[in-house]
């Protein structure tokens, strides 16, 4: 069986995927879901990815797994 540490490990790794495919395909719903909610880094993304698909991506990446 395994341990609830280890399968609270592997769900967090699932999350980070999760979060990483989303980071690439829709930005601004991965900080949506990351943040828990419409905060100005979703705002800040959501225009970022709007005008420019590029940045949106990265501003989502650095949010993330940076935490800027």
């Amino acid at each position: 069986m395994v341990s609830n540490q280890a399968q609270g490990q592997s769900s967090r790794r699932v999350d980070d995927v999760v979060l990483a495919i989303l980071c690439l395909f829709i930005p601004p719903l991965a900080v949506y879901l990351y943040e828990g909610g419409i905060t100005q880094r979703f705002w800040i993304n959501l225009i970022l990815t709007l005008l420019f698909v590029l940045p949106g991506i990265i501003h989502a990446f650095l949010v993330i797994f940076v935490g800027i």
